[in-house]
């Protein structure tokens, strides 16, 4: 436990003693516990001084929880010479029942469907050298009743177009139609709520970190994202869908009369120019293009650098192309497609969540108590990075399971040196802990890590 300690002193400024007591002892019992993570497990894994109640006064303690991940981050996690990302993703966390705070249906890609359960929208930093992503900031999405209201009219109203199979309007520009400022963009609530935890977060960096871009995955890829993200000062990196509707920059002749074309010939996914072609790789078998250009959509009030990415099976010669983005017009064709990759490193982080820290698991109701489940299973992640660190020195393969298990032998061992009469040597005490905790382990090559 003194490690843990040891590792939670950066955050005494920003909590108080008796929570930070608290918080060390439920991190060192979610480190050993096996099981469902509620209160009454963390309750009986984390032994004397960490009674049931003292996990609930803890669960239901105001946490400044931005500040609790960005101190921790920059004391333990920050590199100096690392260019880092701030990106985003929405996780659906799935729950029964009726009463839990901002209980709603959310679309669950891995369900592939809506589900009833709480949406949790968390920001993090992904550093390029590294690979690997940090959660800085965790936010519950709530839908007020006017959403959900205009969600269910929205859906209603498509439901009825397809079963009176509506015909389209004539194709076309109307006869007599001027051209029109776009107008300005208004925000729908869930991106405000999103560009109020961007600028609380740049807030609370404070100039730390130089940021420039934010990636997004394909929800984002639309202008009203675009402006959200510019209005912070970030430039966005995100994916468009397949069929986009792209055209190249008109570069004709002036026609004499009206205003000068801005539109040229909207772009052919399957007759791609060959000149647009910069690289081609074959890889196990899939051969891919990438294909980048400064290009324009009608719903953009300004030119996007966008890279197309084709890949084609040799042996099947099926073909699929993806569509990558950047408002950043200067960011080359390999750092986008590169940093749009790295955003994946957030599932990461909400698969560890889920299954090692107990995102599913918690069973509390009420708002203060879900949202701080939620912010200490994605904060015990970043603890995680830390505590996985200190072996991977010496064992490269060292991972949570190995963690856990570790952790899991040294409570063992604890616990029963207090039933004997006598205590060992401080030599066999350490030759025991040490074997104990190797029991558990998938790779074995370090020393386990001080919890007495």
């Amino acid at each position: 436990m003194s490690d843990i300690v040891t590792l939670l002193q950066c955050t005494r400024p920003s909590l108080t003693t008796t929570t930070v007591r608290q918080l060390s002892r439920i991190i060192v019992a979610m480190l050993a516990m096996s099981g469902r993570v509620t209160m009454l497990s963390l309750s009986r894994w984390a032994g004397k001084g960490g009674s049931y109640r003292t996990v609930q006064r803890f669960f239901y303690t105001v946490i400044p929880w931005a500040t609790v991940f960005w101190v921790f981050f920059r004391s333990h996690l920050c590199h100096p010479d690392d260019v880092y990302l701030l990106g985003g993703d929405e996780c659906v966390v799935t729950k029964s029942g009726k009463k839990t705070y901002g209980l709603a249906r959310f679309f669950s890609s891995l369900y592939g469907k809506p589900v009833p359960g709480l949406s949790f929208f968390p920001l993090s930093l992904i550093s390029t050298q590294q690979r690997r992503s940090y959660p800085t900031m965790v936010e519950q999405m709530v839908r007020t009743e006017a959403e959900k209201v205009a969600t269910q009219a929205k859906s209603h109203k498509k439901t009825q177009q397809r079963q009176q199979n509506a015909p389209k309007g004539k194709p076309g520009r109307p006869k007599g139609s001027k051209n029109k400022e776009k107008p300005h963009v208004t925000l729908s609530p869930e991106l405000q709520r999103i560009q109020t935890m961007i600028h609380q977060q740049l807030q609370v960096i404070g100039g730390m970190i130089a940021l420039t871009h934010m990636v997004l995955d394909g929800h984002f890829g639309n202008h009203p994202a675009v402006h959200m993200v510019r209005g912070c000062g970030l430039h966005l990196i995100s994916k468009l869908r397949h069929d986009a509707a792209l055209y190249f920059p008109y570069d004709g002749p002036y026609a004499g009369r009206g205003p000068r074309r801005k539109y040229g010939d909207k772009l052919d996914y399957h007759n791609i120019p060959v000149q647009s072609l910069t690289q081609t790789t074959v890889e196990d078998n899939i051969h891919t293009r990438i294909y980048p250009a400064q290009l324009l959509h009608k719903e953009f009030a300004q030119p996007l650098n966008v890279v197309i990415l084709v890949k084609t099976n040799l042996t099947t010669q099926a073909c699929a192309h993806v569509v990558l983005f950047s408002s950043d017009l200067d960011l080359s064709d390999v750092q986008l497609i590169d940093k749009y990759s790295l955003r994946f490193q957030i599932e990461f982080n909400f698969r560890d969540a889920k299954q090692y820290w107990g995102l599913e698991d918690f069973m509390h109701v009420q708002e203060t108590a879900v949202s701080n489940a939620a912010n200490f299973s994605l904060f015990m992640v970043n603890v995680a990075h830390v505590l996985v660190g200190h072996f991977r020195n010496g064992n490269p393969q060292f991972g949570v399971l190995d963690l856990k298990a570790s952790c899991r032998g040294h409570k063992y061992v604890a616990e029963t040196l207090k039933l004997l009469p006598q205590s060992p040597e401080p030599a066999l005490i350490a030759e025991i802990f040490d074997q104990v905790s190797r029991l558990g382990r998938v790779h074995n090559a370090e020393p386990a890590l001080n919890m007495s």
